[in-house]
């Protein structure tokens, strides 16, 4: 129960406790911080499990504080951590019976598929398409599984993939509350401790989480001429190779990767091309990994072609790429059988 807090035993064993908030003693109330905090921070909710009584009863706590605030980035963000603490969890399950067990709480219909390594489960398609749609990996799209009989066929990390996407819907909708949470001073205090921090990290979080694709569809206006130039042979300035480097490494693209788009070069020099990249990627000398410089830096120095209506929204590359990012998925057309 412990390992996964929100399963209905776990609930079932809080209810038993019949807490109230201003009853819950300081370590639960200092691990539901520290869940936050870890979640805010750092997009992870550590595994490192405590005593039982404290570790159950400290996940509804912290959703209860994470509920009362109005930040939707806040809660989107814990309860990505914790669904992705729940995919941690389940890769290091030695027995296939907890994927089902967690799964069975969503009403999938899966099963053990044993005749088909390397598959290991077998899921109804429906179930599957409900989180699968979210995933912008090509990979993910159906017509790219193994499907028979309407159940598509999962490794056991694909399983555990569909399941931590699973939990973050269910925890967002424990987040979403319509009437505020009153809180005790002394809780309320420490809410209002994590959204400074959160407030102060914000730059920060804007520039993680990238998918592992690469859609260059969604890449601003500026970067997609640089990249089409680039790959087409022609030169770029000084900046201009700074940013476009920058901003690929930076949203997923290895520095092999990058090397290589510089190859159609004319006068391509592999030893200084692999140099200057992976210094920009952060795999020599300090080991910083640098991002690419703020719009109005790029503007000032012509690098700029001309602003989009996203454009006139962000002040930086990688804030247009994942605002893109967000409308493409909005407007990509729903996957059906």
């Amino acid at each position: 129960m412990a390992k996964y807090p929100f399963i209905n035993e776990a609930a079932e064993y809080v209810k038993e406790l019949d807490l109230k908030i201003e009853d819950i003693s300081e370590p639960i109330l200092n691990r539901a911080e520290h869940r936050i905090e870890e979640a805010l921070l750092y997009a992870l909710v550590s595994t490192q499990l405590r005593k039982e009584e404290i570790e159950i009863s400290s996940f509804p706590v912290a959703v209860m504080m994470v509920a009362s605030t109005a930040d939707k980035r806040m809660k989107r963000r814990y309860a990505l951590a914790e669904a992705k603490r729940v995919y941690n969890l389940l890769k290091e399950e030695k027995s296939k019976s907890k994927i089902l067990e967690i799964a069975k709480i969503f009403n999938w219909k899966i099963r053990l598929a044993d005749d088909k390594p390397p598959y290991e489960f077998a899921l109804f398609f429906t179930d599957y398409l409900r989180n699968a749609t979210r995933f912008q990996a090509k990979g993910w799209k159906l017509v790219n599984r193994i499907m028979l009989n309407g159940e598509v066929y999962l490794t056991k990390d694909d399983a555990a993939r569909l399941l931590e996407e699973e939990v973050r819907v269910h925890i967002e909708k424990k987040l979403d509350v319509k009437e505020k949470v009153a809180l005790p001073q002394n809780v309320a205090d420490r809410v209002e401790r994590l959204k400074q921090a959160f407030t102060k990290q914000k730059g920060k979080i804007e520039l993680e989480g990238f998918p592992e694709e690469i859609v260059v569809s969604a890449f601003p206006p500026c970067i997609k001429h640089m990249y089409d130039n680039i790959t087409s042979g022609h030169h770029l300035s000084h900046i201009g190779r700074f940013a476009l480097t920058s901003f690929l490494t930076n949203i997923g693209m290895t520095a092999e990767e990058v090397v290589n788009l510089y190859r159609s070069l004319s006068d391509f020099k592999e030893r200084l091309t692999r140099y200057q990249v992976e210094h920009i990627a952060g795999e020599r000398g300090s080991r910083t990994k640098y991002i690419p410089p703020r719009c109005d830096t790029l503007r000032t120095h012509g690098v700029c072609i001309g602003m989009d209506e996203i454009c006139r929204k962000v002040r930086h590359p990688l804030a247009y790429y994942r605002r893109k990012l967000r409308t493409i998925k909005a407007e990509a057309p729903v996957e059906r059988a």
